[in-house]
């Protein structure tokens, strides 16, 4: 790839160098490499931590509801390790993360009963989440969407089309951010997240089944705006992101029906979503997490619930991969990671 910009690019541009899999920014008239520094997945055999950045997988239903979190380390194919528990049994929960934290919002058992915990859990070290706040609604099937500072709940099941967020830094309850530009019977489903440095990402819903990609500034409390269509009617899908690139995989369509669609978008610019490649079999109540090069994905229903891990190269398109397995086979998981595309 050229280090010569193209005309009129902004200082402090960000761009993925396709050749090094490298995130670069301009200044001074000329591509440099960004310094990163990836967290590992603790070994529970030993003292020792063993590369690349960590993504978790939480709760979800087997069919009862389940408190467990699972651990992997995305650049490794490999089966996830028990990391901890959360402080309440759960399914439907949305997740996000920052670098040295993650959080887990809202949730229900498998007979509904929406829930306004937040949990959190330090992703340096395996062990059980503690009580983060409270959400202002209770609810489940939240759309989540954090960066370095803050994440972001929309929408979801006995909520509506509110936006909440909290300071990731800051043990305390959810304040009001906006709200979705798409409310009435749709409840948004997903139970990971998509975001770039600066947006986060809300799209599809249930029980009205919809296309519509929403997107917000994390930095400033706001209504959501439209940013385009992916390409099928889905909910419940799973999702991962470099700093530039989305992915939104599988889904249910209308229950029964799944799929084994992916696809991808560019952040920085509105536009519909195109076809990126398919899973390995239709999924549904799926999640995902990155580490900006890859998302490793829980299938979810596929089409009961599975304990496998499958996962795609953000970059090059192409169809999915075998990872490994879960520590348990369960649906409704909520998926998160130190590593993702809004860092």
């Amino acid at each position: 790839m050229s280090n010569k910009p193209p005309i009129e690019v902004p200082q402090g541009a960000i761009r993925l160098n396709t050749d090094s899999q490298r995130l670069e920014f301009y200044a001074q008239d000329r591509w440099h490499e960004m310094a990163t520094d990836s967290p590992t997945l603790f070994d529970k055999t030993n003292s020792d931590q063993s590369g690349g950045a960590r993504g978790i997988f939480m709760g979800g239903f087997s069919p009862s509801n389940s408190d467990r979190i699972d651990g992997i380390t995305i650049p490794t194919q490999g089966d996830a390790v028990d990391f901890g528990n959360l402080t309440e049994a759960r399914g439907a929960a949305g997740a996000a993360a920052s670098n040295t934290r993650a959080l887990l919002f809202g949730g229900t058992p498998p007979v509904q009963d929406n829930k306004n915990i937040i949990d959190t859990m330090t992703i340096a070290s395996t062990g059980d989440a503690l009580d983060f706040g409270d959400l202002l609604d209770p609810g489940h099937w939240t759309q989540p969407a954090s960066n370095q500072t803050r994440a972001l709940a929309a929408g979801g099941n006995g909520i509506g089309n509110r936006i909440q967020y909290v300071t990731i830094s800051t043990f305390g309850d959810s304040d009001d951010f906006g709200d979705l530009a798409i409310a009435g019977s749709r409840s948004v489903a997903a139970n990971s997240s998509n975001q770039s440095p600066t947006r986060g990402f809300f799209g599809g819903g249930t029980p009205v089944n919809t296309n519509v990609i929403e997107f917000v500034n994390i930095a400033t409390l706001g209504n959501s705006q439209d940013f385009g269509d992916s390409s099928t009617q889905v909910a419940r899908e799973a999702r991962g992101s470099s700093a530039t690139r989305a992915l939104l995989i599988g889904g249910t369509r209308a229950e029964p029906s799944s799929s084994s669609i992916i696809d991808y978008f560019t952040m920085s610019t509105l536009g519909n979503a195109v076809n990126f490649g398919d899973a390995r079999s239709s999924i549904k109540n799926s999640a995902g997490c990155s580490d900006s090069i890859r998302v490793a994905f829980a299938l979810g229903d596929a089409p009961s619930a599975s304990d496998t891990i499958e996962y795609v190269n953000i970059s090059t398109g192409g169809d999915a991969i075998d990872f490994g397995n879960l520590s348990q086979a369960r649906n409704h998981l909520g998926g998160c990671s130190n590593g993702h595309g809004g860092l």
